[in-house]
């Protein structure tokens, strides 16, 4: 039999090939054109700016006039509408609800005050309002120097261009005050000109060329991790001049920190009660964000922080600077594909398991200080206190760095949860070896204060908090008006 199609069919099929071929034609055409509208809607807003803006230029809503979509979720860090089962961006006493911390940083300007961190929208009302930064009779007489400025505005690289960035360092806070007024904004991250991610302090150039890298040259990916990382970061203030300087020449982990710090023989402050040489931990958010399960991935800081948006055919980063757990639609479930409530659920689940480890931390840290405390009382010695003070040190060294990064559970749970259970070990050390010594001076038993509340700690390490409250709103109410009102009249503002 002959095998070939008749004509008819074959011409069918002609007439099928080609009705697939126009429509293909059709949905390519749609497409172009809408790629096309789409790059000129783009290039309207971004090429036909309305303002030209150069130079260190730190009022953001001059910047807005350019790009009003990334202005207006900017605005929104003002906003304090979300409280997670452990944190959010409403105003927290965390005194209040852990008083173990004030006996574990007696002596220290955080026994005082320590509040959760709000939006960026707050960077210079909250440092300005902390019984931290002090009440200066005069602005040179501070106990704070300027460099507590270094990551609140856009202003403090302004002032290191005019002051030079030594000069800047070793002035005091209050003298700053009526130069920096802006909180952190555009300025802060990106290039006036090009838009383009920028590094705008220099501690961070700084600390990666030691390391041999020029930060200069990162990726865009990474460059959206590294202009969180100006401010979120450990760090200490270095010498007299109080320089900003990040501790990573060793490493970046809990450890290879701490080796560095003790080469050079550094200690944030001495225990008031302990008399153990400290190291206060700031916010090690980036170290451990690198080594956690997204930072192994590729992912920046940006990606769950500041998911990229659409509007018609703009896409832009929502600068709401947040916790993803906000926006989980937007944030988890780009990569995941479970629901909102099992991805907020495992993240509870992560932070339960390290919290209870970090409740105990802090009682048992606690009590080894209130020991080393009584052990000094009962005239032990300075040779026969080093062992229990060296671990004292390295215990809340780990706890501090565990709980001072903001969403450690979250970035690097398994890390953290190993740091935090080396603080509990050492802490635990450090009252075997205290007891040892109270028992060689007949000291039977150690009576624990009554530290239930933030009052009867604070009592106890002698901190007098009303009267210092009074006090720092006395002078915020005498003196940042006159900051501001300088300000506004030298355009500042």
């Amino acid at each position: 039999m002959n095998s070939k199609e008749s004509p008819r069919k074959s011409t069918g099929w002609c007439w099928v090939i080609f009705a697939i071929t126009m429509c293909v034609v059709f949905v390519l055409g749609l497409l172009a054109s809408s790629i096309t509208e789409r790059r000129a809607e783009v290039a309207s807003i971004y090429n036909n700016k309305k303002v030209e803006i150069t130079g260190i230029e730190t009022h953001a809503d001059k910047w807005g006039l350019n790009y009003p979509r990334e202005y207006d979720t900017w605005l929104r860090t003002e906003n304090m509408d979300f409280r997670s089962k452990y944190m959010g961006n409403q105003f927290d006493d965390v005194l209040e609800k852990r008083p173990e911390m004030v006996i574990l940083w007696a002596g220290y300007a955080f026994a005082k005050d320590y509040s959760a961190p709000r939006g960026h929208m707050y960077t210079i009302k909250d440092v300005t309002a902390s019984l931290r930064t002090g009440t200066p009779v005069k602005p040179e007489d501070g106990p704070q120097p300027a460099t507590c400025w270094s990551c609140k505005s856009p202003d403090v690289p302004r002032m290191m261009q005019e002051l030079g960035v030594e000069n800047f360092y070793k002035s005091k806070f209050g003298q700053m005050g009526p130069q920096i007024v802006n909180p952190l904004g555009c300025a802060d991250c990106h290039d006036p000109e090009t838009m383009n991610l920028t590094i705008t302090r220099p501690a961070l150039k700084e600390a990666f060329a030691r390391r041999g890298m020029d930060v200069t040259k990162a990726s865009l990916q990474d460059m959206r991790s590294l202009v969180c990382a100006q401010c979120h970061v450990e760090y200490y203030f270095k010498g007299d001049g109080k320089y900003l300087t990040f501790p990573w020449d060793k490493g970046f982990s809990v450890e290879e920190m701490e080796q560095y710090y003790d080469e050079i023989d550094y200690a944030d402050w001495v225990h008031a009660l302990s008399k153990a040489p400290l190291l206060k931990a700031q916010h090690p958010d980036y170290e451990l964000f690198k080594i956690g399960p997204h930072g192994q991935r590729g992912l920046a800081c940006a990606d769950c922080h500041m998911p990229y948006k659409s509007e018609g055919g703009i896409k832009f980063s929502d600068h709401q600077v947040m916790s993803p757990l906000a926006n989980i639609a937007g944030t988890c479930q780009t990569c995941h594909r479970d629901s909102e409530e099992k991805l907020r659920n495992y993240v509870y689940e992560y932070q339960d398991k390290i919290m209870e480890v970090r409740n105990r931390v802090e009682k048992e840290l606690a009590k080894a200080h209130i020991m080393a405390q009584t052990a000094w009382q009962n005239n032990a010695t300075a040779e026969e206190m080093q062992e229990s003070l060296n671990l004292i040190r390295q215990a809340q060294w780990r706890w501090d760095f565990g709980v001072a990064s903001h969403g450690a559970s979250f970035h690097a749970p398994v890390e953290t949860q190993r740091i935090l259970a080396h603080a509990l070990d050492k802490s635990l050390q450090a009252q075997i070896a205290l007891q040892k010594v109270l028992t060689a001076h007949d000291v039977q038993e150690v009576t624990l204060p009554d530290i239930s509340s933030k009052e009867k700690a604070q009592a106890y390490i002698g901190f007098d908090y009303q009267t210092e409250k009074a006090k720092k709103q006395e002078w915020l109410e005498k003196t940042v008006p006159t900051w501001y009102e300088e300000a506004k009249a030298a355009g500042r503002l």
